[in-house]
């Protein structure tokens, strides 16, 4: 299957504080996979990761449309907690979910998916210090280190990663995902 996500197109959501390795190593995965990777900010301004590493947005949440993007990546970290406040990324992430697009999120990234009222009644995971989160959030959670539910794959920690990458790429191989909206 080399190439066959070629042509398709991932949105990353990132705010300053991210986890590092959860934005880079996802990141580079897919550009492997042949995906066109997009990372959309608050604004266009650099933003800088708990680690010190530093990426320059290709948009701001301004300018996009969810119809544009085939996945989303929601990488953890502090990021999360900023991502959550911005009408405008919860909505991006409704409209991805409404149109059946897979998303992909780790560690507190959980965190943006509670706020957008899309893990309600969904197998989840996440790191441990928003757990009790995403169960208020009607969510069901389990500690693995990957958690496929639908359009919704979820992760753990950094060091779940490789499985992460995994799972990420191949749910986003299956094309119902892609054609199967839903209302919410």
């Amino acid at each position: 299957m080399p190439n066959d996500l070629k042509g398709k197109t991932a949105a990353f959501i990132v705010a300053d504080e991210f986890e590092d390795l959860e934005l880079f190593h996802p990141l580079y995965r897919l550009q492997e996979e042949g995906i066109s990777t997009i990372i959309i900010g608050l604004t266009k301004d650099p933003i800088k990761g708990k680690k010190g590493y530093s990426i320059t947005p290709n948009a701001s949440i301004d300018e996009v449309s969810s119809e544009n993007f085939d996945f989303l990546v929601v990488p953890g970290g502090k990021s999360p907690e900023k991502l959550r406040l911005n009408g405008k990324i919860l909505r991006f992430v409704k409209d991805l979910d409404r149109q059946g697009k897979p998303i992909a999120a780790i560690c507190h990234a959980g965190q943006v998916l509670a706020s957008a009222g899309i893990v309600k009644n969904k197998t989840l995971t996440c790191v441990a210090g928003i757990r009790d989160d995403m169960i208020n959030a009607g969510a069901h959670y389990v500690d693995q280190a990957v958690v496929t539910d639908g359009n919704l794959v979820t992760s753990r920690t950094p060091s779940d990663l490789p499985e992460f990458a995994r799972a990420m790429i191949e749910a986003f191989r299956k094309p119902q995902l892609l054609q199967a909206p839903r209302s919410r």
